[in-house]
This record gives structure tokens, C-alpha cells and sequence, in this order.
């Protein structure tokens, strides 16, 4: 019985992410960071619909940190690490993951990674995907491009945020079941036990994203009340946006408030992890803004909050025993031995750049004892998002089963509610690696 690859066999972002998760923590990739970043790199821009973008150039600028004047000619690291990599993963598939029915593949001659789903057949092996359409640029970009293109990934994150409001809105309107490519499917058993209170039958969860207030560009399409709010910077005063299109294309610097804007990129990809994984069980996704939601509604309904500083949720559920999510800081009131009594994120020295972040992750019941209130709070938007992966990763959540079933005298029951301290690396603006750092069983 041989394995053939189908690429004809569609599946969802979450599968594919977690085929990465597995590659980059198999043995042959753990001991390689910047074959983890090349990895994790070209995969989620291809999860959000920038694969067109992925050359050399970028690859180079984004992963193995050559400056604006990179030359690809004169140095193949890019195509070297693609062929190591190739190499690898063949490795991987024939050993460590020879069991695994998605296999992520990079085909030669090309920088965006397809993912084919391998089923049995008598027979001999057929060819795997086919690479896509994009062909690799090897023209050098120009001074100052790696800037453009990180105003650009902002704005496309942003784009994302609102694709990621409607596919969820998509779940809350449907009359039955959200529309799904496959049939509705049980979790893994290692989702299963954390994510079954929120699963069918029981009601779908109300997710409740952050509306944090911020100041805003102000644009054309501004009236002339919200600009004459705003406050404006001198241009010459924020040199680092001068490689960007903003400054090509506003004429002034004028930034507004804003109560309404959506902003959190790391819950938002985390709310499409967590939509689709809901819709493959067959249950819908509804979403609201934290600004249109009352504690009345909250207590009625199985309930995950995404992001902190929400005006009523830290005054009501956060004022527990044991971690606390107080002024951009985790404030650990118990600390047991190996514990600190306060969690700060890390910084880069020179470039300021975050490199460490860490979120809270609560489950406490709600009013009526059968719903739940599940608290997802990065002090960045960076840990939310880690957190979010972590909780919809199998392998992860069979650590932390393992961990919560070893606070209780028996090893082997879980607490129905409890407290979850993670952390994560943070690279580029985006999550790498995620740990447990502490938890803490919640009674009541």
C-alpha cells in the first residue's frame, strides 16, 4: 500500500498550520531557528493570501536579515537554506512523519509552500502537487523596499482583520450549521477535553473581540468634525514612515481618535483559527465588538474574550486568586518556588523590537454552572494570538492536560476551571515558540 499526494483534497488553514507546527518541531528542524523562521515565514504569507509576494529578495530581507541593498546574485543564502530545507522535509516525511496524511512540500525553483493530502493506493507513488504558477523574481529590490513592504503587510494584516469579522459573522447569521466543506467532525481528543464545553451540543460560544482606543491616520474620507479632533505631527518629525505609502499619499499627519476601529491583528488570526475550528465541528461562530456588549448578555452564554482592556471584563472575571492582568503586566499574587512575583514583556536593546510576550488564559464558569467564560488575554496582541494557537494545537494541549492533571491529589482529574500562564517568543512582530509558565486550579 503506497501514500500519493491529491491536491485536489481541500482542507482548512488550522490543518495546515498545525503540519507546520509538527515539521518545524520534528527533530530535524527543532535545532534550526532560521529554517523554523524560513519555514514559518513563506507559510503565513501564503495562509494570508500574499504568496504572489514571496521571492528572494523578501525572504532574504524578512528571515535572514540582509539589509536593503541585498543582492541575490552575489548571495545564494536564500536558494542554499530553500534547498536544505527541500532536503529536510523530503527526510522528514520519509522518517519522523511518514505517517502524517498532509504533507507540506516546497517545490524547486519556487518559494510558496503547497500542501497536499496523502491518501493509500496500490501502486506505484504519483507526483505531489503541483508547484503554483508564481515563478521566483531574482531582481534586487530597491533602497529601502523591506520598509514598503512592512507597511504593506500591516495593511494587508488589516485587510485580514475585517475578512476575519465577516467569516465569522458568516457563522452567527447562518440558520443552521455554518456552510463547511466537509461534514462536521469530532476534536482530536486532545482539543477535545478543553474545547467540549463550548462544542455542540452545547450553544456556540459568543466571542467577544477588543475595540481598543487609539489615534488613528486621518484620511480623505474623514468629515471635517473628526479631523478638526485630531492632532497632528509634523511629517519631518517621523522619518521612519518615509519610505512608506502613507507618507507618499497624505499630505498631512493627522491622527484621530478612535473608540471603533478594529485593530488587533493577533486576535484576529487567532478568531479565524478559532471559527474554523468550530465549523468543523459543526457549530456556528458568532461575533461581537466588546463596546456592544453588556455583562447581562455575557452571563446568558458560553463566552471567550479575546484581548484584554475591555472596560468590564477585567473588573469582573479577573479578580482571582492567583494571576492578575493589571497595567500592561502580569501580576502573580501566589508565586509558587520557580515562579516570579511579576511578568513584564521583553524588548530588543537596539531596536526596541518585542521579543518576548506572555498571556493569560482563564476558564471560569459562568452563570449557569453548564456555560463557561474562557479568557484569552496577551498583554500584545502577539501573546493573544500564541495563545490561541497553543489552545487549538493538539500537541500543546496534551501538555497542558498533562499539567493540569498533575495539580490534583489523584494525577489524573482535571479541574473544571483554572488559570493558564503562557509565554512566547515574539520575532519580526510575529509568535514563534509557545510555553506553560505556571497555572493555577481555580474553585469555586
Amino acid at each position: 500500500m503506497v501514500q500519493r499526494s491529491n491536491p485536489a483534497n481541500g482542507f482548512s488553514t488550522y490543518e495546515k498550520r498545525e503540519e507546520l507546527r509538527r515539521v518545524v518541531q520534528s527533530k530535524l528542524f527543532a535545532s534550526s531557528p532560521k529554517k523554523i523562521r524560513f519555514l514559518e515565514f513563506i507559510a503565513e504569507q501564503t495562509f494570508q493570501g500574499n504568496s504572489e509576494k514571496l521571492n528572494e529578495y523578501l525572504i532574504g530581507t524578512e528571515v535572514y536579515d540582509r539589509g536593503a541593498d541585498f543582492d541575490q546574485q552575489k548571495d545564494p543564502i536564500v536558494r542554499v537554506q530553500a534547498h536544505e530545507i527541500r532536503r529536510l522535509l523530503k527526510k522528514y516525511y520519509e522518517d519522523e512523519g511518514a505517517g502524517s496524511m498532509i504533507r507540506m512540500e516546497l517545490p524547486a525553483g519556487h518559494y510558496v509552500p503547497v500542501f497536499a493530502r496523502m491518501e493509500p493506493e496500490n501502486g506505484t507513488e504519483t507526483a505531489t502537487a503541483a508547484a503554483p504558477a508564481s515563478t521566483v523574481e531574482t531582481v534586487p529590490g530597491p533602497q529601502g523596499l523591506n520598509r514598503v513592504l512592512a507597511a504593506l503587510t500591516i495593511i494587508l494584516a488589516a485587510l485580514c482583520a475585517v475578512l476575519g469579522i465577516q467569516l465569522a459573522r458568516r457563522g452567527a447569521t447562518a440558520t443552521g450549521p455554518a456552510p463547511q466543506q466537509h461534514a462536521a467532525v469530532a476534536l482530536p481528543a486532545n482539543l477535545d477535553w478543553f474545547w467540549h464545553p463550548f462544542s455542540p451540543p452545547a450553544a456556540p460560544p459568543l466571542i467577544v473581540i477588543p475595540n481598543h482606543p487609539i489615534l488613528r491616520a486621518a484620511h480623505g474620507g474623514d468629515s471635517q468634525q473628526t479631523i478638526a479632533l485630531g492632532h497632528e505631527i509634523p511629517k519631518a518629525s517621523l522619518p521612519e514612515f518615509r519610505d512608506t505609502i502613507h507618507f507618499h499619499e497624505l499630505k498631512r499627519f493627522i491622527f484621530v481618535p478612535s473608540i471603533t476601529d478594529f485593530t488587533s491583528v493577533g486576535e484576529t488570526i487567532g478568531l479565524v483559527d478559532l471559527c474554523e475550528m468550530f465549523f468543523r465541528v459543526g457549530d456556528s461562530c458568532p461575533v461581537s465588538q466588546s463596546r456592544l456588549v453588556n455583562f447581562e448578555q455575557i452571563k446568558k452564554n458560553n463566552v471567550i474574550l479575546l484581548g484584554g482592556n475591555q472596560s468590564w471584563s477585567g473588573r469582573v472575571f479577573l479578580n482571582v486568586e492567583g494571576f492578575h492582568f493589571q497595567d500592561g503586566v502580569i501580576i502573580n499574587r501566589s508565586p509558587q518556588p520557580g515562579e516570579k512575583p511579576l511578568y513584564k514583556p521583553e524588548f530588543d536593546p537596539v531596536t526596541n523590537e518585542l521579543t518576548r510576550d506572555y498571556a493569560l488564559v482563564l476558564m471560569l464558569p459562568n452563570e449557569k454552572k453548564e456555560n463557561r467564560v474562557l479568557l484569552i488575554y496577551g498583554i500584545y496582541t502577539q501573546g493573544s494570538q500564541a495563545a490561541i494557537e497553543f489552545l487549538t494545537s493538539p500537541e500543546k494541549m496534551a501538555q497542558l492536560r498533562n499539567a493540569l492533571a498533575a495539580l490534583s491529589s489523584d494525577h489524573k482529574t482535571i479541574p473544571p476551571y483554572f488559570q493558564v500562564l503562557l509565554t512566547t517568543t515574539v520575532e519580526n512582530a510575529v509568535p514563534g515558540d509557545t510555553s506553560i509558565v505556571a497555572l493555577r486550579a481555580v474553585t469555586h
